[in-house]
């Protein structure tokens, strides 16, 4: 993958993990594409072959409200981003993936999400309402974050974020998410989020068992003890955003991958560093167990001191 500059760097305080932080989002920043727009749609394509049950769901009766996200997409697509997305008769698509929907499975050929998905980078969650609270009714996840997308199909927020440390049911973080998304209207709404792994893959899934056995053990992800080779950023951006007519909402999950070192060209990477490490200080071991850092948390910020101090 391309070194470039982060685009976005939520480790410098401004949205510090395990909170909800959610701030208000202009539509014309509702979607971002970049120079790895056809990378990624590549990726999904091929996700999108060898494993699609484990990349996309959806429930019977959500078509009505995907091809709603799809128009939505389409419509913002041609208007904020002309020069990568281009109508082509009656549908949008992106300049040099012309006719990737026609390649999807013939079992997503049908999805509306599924086409929308191709048109972005980011992954599209569907949300929908019922006596439980917001329950997850379809979805394209290629990219997720250390998750299932099967194991958290048709679950209430409560129970998708039960892991979490903070947010399980009965807690008031997941009482406030419920409210927040009942009263989301008009606006669209952004959050960050950020992990460190140990490659630069998009898919990364990570299953609750697994991540029990993560937590129990406290592997290293860096056995060799080399963070400067291995250390990529992991920044999700995230969106909300109520659909006018169904009102599901959309939740959006864009991925940003750097390599750690990356940060030591910036000029800020002094206070940069120093905030970084002052992030990952702040995490209890709770919270360490679920981020998978226990272990490496003493030689990331060795590594980050050692940028700050060079500065």
């Amino acid at each position: 993958m391309t070194i470039r500059q982060p685009t976005h760097t939520p480790y410098d305080g401004s949205s510090k993990l395990f909170t909800i932080g959610l701030k208000p989002l202009e539509f014309d920043r509702w979607i971002e594409v970049d120079e790895f727009l056809l990378p990624y749609l590549a990726e999904k394509q091929r996700l999108y072959a060898e494993i699609p049950e484990k990349v996309f769901v959806e429930e019977d009766g959500t078509h009505d409200a995907q091809r709603e996200v799809l128009d939505l997409l389409a419509a913002h697509l041609e208007a904020a981003h002309p020069g990568t997305h281009r109508r082509n008769g009656a549908d949008v698509e992106p300049a040099g993936f012309e006719g990737a929907i026609d390649r999807l499975p013939p079992a997503l050929r049908e999805a509306p999400l599924a086409k929308a998905s191709l048109l972005v980078q980011e992954d599209l969650i569907l949300m929908r309402r019922d006596e439980r609270g917001w329950r997850l009714a379809a979805g394209s996840l290629c990219f997720p974050s250390s998750w299932s997308l099967r194991e958290k199909f048709g679950r209430p927020l409560q129970e998708i974020h039960q892991p979490v440390p903070g947010f399980g049911p009965g807690t008031r973080p997941a009482e406030l998410i419920n409210r927040m998304f009942d009263g989301l209207q008009g606006q669209a709404v952004e959050r960050f989020n950020w992990s460190i792994q140990a490659n630069d893959a998009l898919y990364h899934p990570l299953s609750n068992v697994e991540r029990i056995d993560r937590a129990t053990n406290r592997p290293s992800r860096f056995p060799d003890g080399d963070v400067d080779a291995h250390a990529f950023i992991r920044v999700e951006r995230q969106t909300l955003r109520k659909l006018p007519v169904s009102r599901d909402i959309l939740f959006t999950i864009r991925i940003h991958l750097d390599p750690l070192k990356v940060l030591d060209a910036r000029p800020d990477r002094a206070t940069l560093a120093a905030s970084f490490v002052e992030q990952l200080q702040a995490l209890d071991q709770q919270q360490l167990d679920y981020k998978g850092l226990t272990a490496d948390r003493d030689r990331l910020v060795a590594f980050l001191d050692r940028m700050a101090g060079s500065a």
